[in-house]
């Protein structure tokens, strides 16, 4: 995360999944699963400025609660919780930019669109071309669309967090910042994610201890969150099992199954060109709604919004979509369609959006595909 970049966080605004509660479950409930043996932590092992959340009575209430609502062995999911630390360093990075920080469109767009990047993607396309074409087939999403996602979010599996998941998720369930605008939003955010989180493990029969991820929590090559991973991650290469982060079959088709899941409209473009009429411009009200394709090519138009050729006869809605180049530089500006809307699902960013983009043209260009 692409929270790296959070937003998630797009593929970040994501429900949590509801499962059957225990009153319900117990209908029907299959024998519960023997839950995974747990990789003790001694205190040596602790990062300074770390806290094992066993200190925190809260916290311990909070793995009862989980462990009934999820039909969870509460023992398993106490030791869970008990091992989990708090990261003072979690924390701080997710204190939103300070005050006055502008954003700059070319700086950004050059830590993801550059030769190492794009070099690791051509490799990753030739190894994978049938997975792609399959994902494009069967899902709609262009091979090169998914191909940025991957070497945005991770290099193509190169960095995919040295983070524990569960210490991060932990800090940012009962220790998100206070300062922050959104805190109680993303407080809860973070409680449902570290229950899925949880519940996947139990499930799986894996220990909560060992995967490690960004410091927002999502994992793997895609970087999924864990409601993520539940509701979109697919056994795309049909061996009985899904590995977000070493079968890239798998990624690829996870990568699509979610954008689909989000409305994905084949054979759309992401944007077109626009440029103004300074006689005609209601720049205020083409940025009120923001990202959200919100005006027909009629009321773009109307209001000071030059577009040409194929994007005169877009069917769909359009948004004005504007990249700051700092201070002084004047932004850039593109018209944003639907598809391009859903890509910021996956972080709630359109400089995200359109590194992703850009990433994707340029290793297809270098790929010569």
């Amino acid at each position: 995360m692409n929270l790296r970049l959070l937003p998630a966080i797009a593929a970040l605004c994501i429900t949590a999944l509801a499962l059957p509660g225990p009153a319900q479950a117990a209908k029907t409930k299959p024998a519960r699963a023997k839950p995974a043996k747990l990789v003790k932590t001694s205190q040596a092992a602790v990062p300074a400025g770390a806290v094992l959340y066993a200190t925190r009575d809260d916290v311990m209430r909070q793995a009862d609660d989980i462990a009934q609502r999820r039909d969870l062995d509460p023992a398993w999911v106490r030791r869970a919780l008990g091992e989990a630390r708090y990261l003072p360093t979690v924390a701080r990075l997710m204190q939103p930019p300070a005050k006055g920080f502008v954003k700059n469109w070319r700086v950004y767009r050059s830590r993801f669109i550059d030769p190492i990047r794009i070099g690791a993607g051509v490799r990753f396309w030739n190894a994978n071309a049938d997975a792609l074409a399959r994902a494009e087939r069967e899902y709609g999403v262009p091979a090169e669309i998914i191909v940025g996602i991957i070497g945005v979010e991770t290099i193509y599996g190169q960095q995919m967090g040295s983070f524990r998941v569960i210490d991060a998720l932990a800090t940012l369930a009962f220790n998100f910042p206070a300062s922050h605008p959104r805190a109680a939003e993303r407080t809860q955010f973070f409680r449902d994610e570290l229950e899925q989180f949880l519940t996947l493990q139990n499930r799986l029969g894996t220990d909560p201890l060992l995967p490690v991820g960004s410091y927002a929590g999502a994992m793997g090559m895609p970087q999924f969150m864990p409601s993520s991973r539940v509701k979109y991650a697919v056994d795309f290469d049909g061996d009985g099992s899904i590995d977000l982060s070493g079968n890239p079959a798998d990624v690829i088709g996870s990568v699509a199954s979610y954008f689909k899941a989000f409305n994905w409209q084949p054979g759309m473009p992401t944007h077109y060109p626009v440029r103004f009429d300074p006689a005609k411009l209601d720049m205020d009200a083409l940025m009120a709604p923001d990202i959200l394709p919100t005006f027909s090519v009629a009321s773009f138009t109307a209001k000071g919004a030059v577009l040409e050729g194929e994007a005169l006869n877009h069917p769909g809605p359009l948004a004005l979509v504007e990249l700051q180049n700092g201070p002084d530089a004047p932004a850039q500006y593109v018209a944003g369609t639907e598809n391009f809307y859903v890509i910021t699902r996956y972080n709630w960013s359109s400089y995200y959006a359109m590194s992703v983009i850009d990433l994707g043209r340029e290793v297809k260009a270098a790929a010569g595909r």
